[in-house]
Formats: structure tokens, C-alpha cells, sequence
């Protein structure tokens, strides 16, 4: 058996293991016990008493991308791509215990984003497995949700995204929420071997003003990682558009460690909402003289159809949009949103000279209905010191 057929199995068996470890360890239903099955952005079975569900979904995103391009930035091409391609399982067992399988075809093989176990209790949850560290806003926000098709430049360059480990997290009411853990670098099948590169990540959420579930809200975060490292370090993003080759990049470090600060301020005012984020990287290389990075985005939105931007307090980031009218539906049109992002990334310090870049991005979203979006960007990137380029994104997305 080949490698590839050996993922395959491995990930068949452990679906198979998901979707049925809810109803194996449920107990024996009665004829007067009814389960649930029901369609809400997705499939979900649910027990009578709520103490077993299980819930099935994904999502496709289909890119085309054009651009016109200096040639000192590269050979760079319009194309099309499938930029996700996901299917998930989630589920709860006996109330108390989660657990989430969730793969990624979209690269041509089945790359693992969320795999993990977790104990809930009246004060939190402690999760073990491979999922998102608790940094940034932005990153904290699904790519269901985003509002551009591609995060941010610093939030590429800095956010540690998934990883394996263990974390606990939690919630106060509607105004705070906060998260620690501990977690090893791994790759895209959720393994890690090297027990040197140890994240310790935090971060906490607040919101003084939360009114109308939502439709008036503040938001300030705090995100922390520090990164301890054998070997190298390294930085780099590509120019909010994924077809594109990364335009700055530090190149692998020799460093032994790096502290990385996130602060986040969003609002949600009606229809209006703004979010920003600044994001520092202090790299401990005594032989670079200790360098330190850093970058920010500030972008802003606007429904033009009377919807607000919805946010989930069990997660401190932004949640799923619903349409006032359904497209289609009684004559409705969908939801409308105008966007506008400025983001910057430094990479220059010392004797390290990564590049620096300047994006400026306008958005129009149209959502149909709540599980389906499409997206058209206008991306125009500056490379410091070295040309500029144009891209002219389109997205459909549905997820259900």
C-alpha cells in the first residue's frame, strides 16, 4: 500500500470512528425517544435530552484570480483554484465531551485542520489535539466569515494558526473571553517530532460595550505566543491574493526564541463596523542582533442592506452573516457590504532586509443567503523599493 492509500484509509476509518462513536455510546432509545434531525447551515442529529449531537458539514471556495504585475515581483499569472474544499464532523458525547474531525481536499490530499478532543465544564473547556492557537482576531475569525478573501498581511506573516497541544478556554456572559495553551509546531497531517519549537500562547477578549446581541459592540483582545525554537525562525506573506508568490520574507533565522504581541479593537455600530490589529515580533538572534518586525491592518465595512456584522462571544471573533431578505425568497435581494483594508509589514531590521509592503484593498460582498457568498476584491500591493502590482479577485463560496 502506497503512502497516499494509506492516508485515505487512516482518515476513512477515523470518519467512520466520528460520525458513529455519538450513537455507539448513546444509550438505547425508547419508542417514545425521538432524535432530531434538522438543516441549519448544515446537518445536525440531536438526542431529546441534548446530551448527544453530532453535526456534518464543509465548505467549497472557488477562486479566479487576475493580476498585472511589475516583472521585478515575479512571473505572476491569472489562474483559478479551488482555495478550500472542507468536510467536518462535530459532535458532543454524554454533554460534556467534544470532539471535531475536520480535512482539507482542496490541495489534493487531505490535510488535517481540526482534530481534537475536549472536556467541558461549568467554568471552560480544556481541548487536546491539532486546532487554531489563541492569537488574533482576525485569525480567530473562520475564512467562512472573513471579509476579504485572504487575511491580512501581518496576520500571514505572524499568526501561528493551527497546531497541536493542549489549551483550556472560556467565557464571562457576553463580555469576556480568554484562552492559554501549549503547542508544538506540526505539519498538515497534525504531526509534530520536534519537542523544541513550543508555542505558549494566550489571549483575552473584552468587550465594555455589547448591546442588542451584537448590533452595538467594542471589542479589545490581547493575543500573546512565545515561540521557543531550535534552529529557524522565519516570516513571510504573500500579497492578500493566494495565487500570488510572497513578495517579503525574512528567509529562515537562526533564533532561539520570539515574543509576539497582538493588540485588536473592533466595533459593530448597525450596519457600520471597523477592525485593527497591531502585531510585534521580538526575535531573540543575538548573532542578528535581536531584530524585531511588526505590522498592522485597519479595514472597515458597511452593509448597504441593513445588516449588522455578527460576532461569537464563545470564540472573542466574528460569526456568520444573516441576510435581512434570502435572495430569491418573496422577491429578497441577499445582503450587500462595501469594504475598504490598509495593511502594512514590516520585515526590515538590522542586518535582516525581508522587504517591506503596503496593500490597499476594496471589497463588495453579495450573501444570496446565509451559506453562501460572492466575493470580488481589488488588491493593490507596494513592495518597497521594488514594483507594485494589481489583483482582481473573485470568489463563490457556499458552506453548509
Amino acid at each position: 500500500m502506497n503512502i497516499t492509500t494509506s492516508r485515505w484509509a487512516r482518515l476513512t476509518a477515523l470518519t467512520l470512528c466520528l460520525v458513529s462513536a455519538p450513537l455507539l455510546m448513546a444509550p438505547a432509545a425508547s419508542a417514545d425517544d425521538d432524535w432530531s434531525y434538522r438543516w441549519s447551515n448544515g446537518f445536525k442529529l440531536e438526542s431529546p435530552e441534548k446530551d448527544f449531537s453530532l453535526k456534518f458539514g464543509g465548505r467549497i471556495q472557488a477562486d479566479y484570480t487576475f493580476v498585472d504585475a511589475d516583472s521585478v515581483l515575479g512571473a505572476l499569472e491569472d489562474g483559478f483554484e479551488l482555495r478550500r474544499a472542507r468536510l467536518f464532523f462535530s459532535g458532543t458525547i454524554y454533554e460534556r465531551i467534544e470532539l471535531k474531525a475536520q480535512y482539507d481536499f482542496a490541495g489534493g490530499d487531505a490535510s488535517a485542520k481540526d482534530l481534537y478532543i475536549g472536556v467541558k465544564n461549568d467554568w471552560g473547556t480544556v481541548r487536546f489535539g491539532h486546532y487554531k492557537e489563541y492569537f488574533s482576531l482576525e485569525e480567530l475569525t473562520s475564512s467562512k466569515y472573513i471579509t476579504f478573501l485572504e487575511r491580512s498581511l501581518p496576520v500571514q506573516a505572524f499568526a501561528p494558526s493551527r497546531n497541536s497541544g493542549i489549551g483550556f478556554h472560556g467565557k464571562k456572559g457576553d463580555k469576556m473571553n480568554w484562552g492559554l495553551g501549549a503547542f508544538y509546531d506540526a505539519d498538515d497531517f497534525g504531526e509534530s517530532t520536534s519537542e523544541d519549537n513550543v508555542n505558549i500562547t494566550g489571549r483575552i477578549a473584552f468587550r465594555p460595550l455589547w448591546e442588542d446581541k451584537g448590533a452595538r459592540m467594542f471589542h479589545i483582545g490581547l493575543s500573546v505566543t512565545q515561540k521557543e525554537r531550535e534552529g529557524a525562525l522565519r516570516f513571510r506573506a504573500r500579497p492578500e491574493a493566494h495565487l500570488s508568490g510572497r513578495f517579503v520574507d525574512t528567509g529562515n533565522l537562526a533564533a532561539d526564541s520570539a515574543t509576539l504581541y497582538d493588540l485588536e479593537l473592533a466595533t459593530v455600530q448597525s450596519s457600520f463596523w471597523a477592525s485593527a490589529e497591531y502585531i510585534s515580533a521580538d526575535v531573540d538572534a543575538p548573532t542578528l542582533g535581536d531584530p524585531t518586525f511588526d505590522g498592522y491592518y485597519m479595514q472597515l465595512g458597511y452593509f448597504l442592506t441593513g445588516e449588522h456584522r455578527r460576532y461569537k462571544t464563545s470564540s472573542g471573533g466574528f460569526d456568520r452573516l444573516k441576510p435581512k431578505e434570502n435572495f430569491g425568497k418573496g422577491g429578497g435581494k441577499g445582503a450587500w457590504e462595501l469594504a475598504f483594508r490598509y495593511s502594512s509589514l514590516d520585515l526590515n531590521d538590522g542586518p535582516i532586509s525581508g522587504g517591506e509592503q503596503d496593500d490597499w484593498s476594496l471589497g463588495l460582498n453579495w450573501y444570496p443567503n446565509p451559506a453562501t457568498r460572492l466575493m470580488i476584491n481589488y488588491i493593490h500591493a507596494e513592495v518597497d523599493r521594488v514594483g507594485e502590482a494589481d489583483f482582481f479577485l473573485v470568489r463563490w463560496q457556499v458552506d453548509f
